[in-house]
C-alpha cells in the first residue's frame, strides 16, 4: 500500500528523473553554497595557501559547531527539494509521501525514537563502563550547549531528508517503474549506502563499513514497507544521528562534534561490534519487536510482492 500511494499523483518515470535532478541541485549546489563560501572566505582571510578539501581540515578551519551547522543546512535545502518535487511535479501530498494511513502517526515516530535513544545511550554507557580507557571526557559546557541547539534543530531535518528521499520519493518512484517491491528495497538500500561512501569512516575502516550503511538502509526500507509508512524510519534515523552527535565523537567520523565523550580507541578493532552486531543481531531483534507490536503479517508479499495500480476512481490526484 505504501508504494501505491504514488499513484495518487502524477507518476510518469520522467517526473522522477527531473525530481531527482531538482533534489541534487537543491542539496549539493544551493545547499552547499553557504559552507563553500565560508570555507573560501575563512581560508583567504587567514592567509591559507590552499582551500581545505577534507572534513577534518574544514572542521579545523571553521570549528566543529559552525561546520556542523553549515553542513546540515545543505540537507535542509535538499529536504525542500524533495517536497517541491513531490508537490510541483507529482501533485502529491506530504501525507501520501509519508504514509498509507489516513494521517501521519506520530506515536510511531516517538516510540522508536525513544526506544532507540535508550538503546543508543545504553550501548555507550556499557562500553564506557567496560572500557573506560577507550574514552576521553570531551565535555565543555558552552560548546556543548551550542551543539545541542544545532543538533535538535537540524539533525532531524537532515535525517528526514535522507528518509524522504530514499525510503519515500525514490522507493515509491522505483516501485511505480519496476512494478515490484524488492527492487526498490534493494536500490534504495544500495543508494543509501553509497551516499556515505565519502565519509571519513570509510577511509579509516575500509569498505567493510559499507555493510553497516547498506544494512541500515535495508533495515529502514523493511520497516517502511512492512509498516506502510515512513514514521518508524524517520524516528529511528533521527534518534540514531542525534544521540551519536551528542554523546560520542572521534577524529575519524563524519560527526566530529563537541560531544560529551571522545572515542580514542583503535577503530580497526571495532569492526565486529560496530558493523556486524548492529546489522546481524540488533536490527533483527528490532524487527521482531516492531513486528510483534504492530502485528506485521504477510512479510513475503509486503517485501517482495508486485505493485499494482489501483482503479482510477480509488486514486485521484490529491489537492
Amino acid at each position: 500500500m505504501y508504494i501505491a500511494q504514488a499513484f495518487k499523483g502524477l507518476h510518469e518515470w520522467w517526473r522522477y528523473l527531473i525530481g531527482a535532478l531538482i533534489v541534487f541541485v537543491s542539496w549539493q549546489i544551493i545547499g552547499m553554497t553557504p559552507l563553500g563560501a565560508a570555507i573560501v572566505i575563512k581560508s583567504f582571510g587567514g592567509g591559507a595557501e590552499q582551500i581545505p578539501t577534507d572534513i577534518p581540515e574544514m572542521i579545523a578551519l571553521l570549528g566543529s559547531n559552525l561546520f556542523l551547522f553549515l553542513m546540515l543546512i545543505s540537507f535542509v535545502f535538499g529536504l525542500v527539494g524533495v517536497f517541491v518535487s513531490a508537490k510541483a511535479l507529482h501533485k502529491q501530498s506530504l501525507k501520501s509521501l509519508t504514509t498509507a494511513r489516513p494521517k501521519i502517526d506520530w506515536k510511531r515516530f516517538w516510540f522508536i525514537f525513544i526506544l532507540w535513544g535508550i538503546v543508543s545511550i545504553g550501548f555507550v554507557l556499557a562500553d564506557y563502563f567496560f572500557s573506560p580507557e577507550d574514552y576521553q571526557l570531551n565535555f565543555q559546557l558552552k560548546p556543548f550547549l551550542i551543539l545541542a541547539v544545532i543538533a535538535f534543530l537540524l539533525i532531524p531535518l537532515q535525517t528526514s531528508f535522507e528518509e524522504y528521499l530514499f525510503r519515500g520519493y525514490l522507493m515509491q518512484g522505483f516501485g511505480i517503474i519496476f512494478k515490484n517491491k524488492w527492487l526498490p528495497l534493494l536500490f534504495t538500500s544500495l543508494g543509501f549506502g553509497l551516499l556515505h561512501i565519502a565519509n571519513p569512516e570509510v577511509e579509516k575502516l575500509g569498505y567493510v563499513i559499507m555493510v553497516y550503511y547498506i544494512g541500515t538502509g535495508l533495515f529502514l526500507g523493511i520497516i517502511t514497507l512492512m509498516d506502510d509508512g515512513l514514521e518508524l524510519a524517520l524516528g529511528f534515523h533521527a534518534a540514531n544521528n542525534l544521540f551519536t552527535a551528542l554523546l560520542v565523537t572521534a577524529d575519524w567520523t563524519a560527526f566530529q562534534t563537541d560531544s560529551i565523550l571522545k572515542d580514542m580507541s583503535d577503530p580497526s578493532e571495532m569492526a565486529i561490534t560496530e558493523i556486524f552486531v548492529p546489522v546481524f543481531v540488533v536490527f533483527p531483534i528490532l524487527l521482531f519487536i516492531l513486528g510483534k507490536k504492530y502485528k506485521w503479517t504477510n512479510w513475503g508479499e509486503k517485501l517482495l510482492g508486485t505493485v499494482v495500480e489501483p482503479p482510477e476512481e480509488d486514486y485521484k490526484i490529491l489537492d
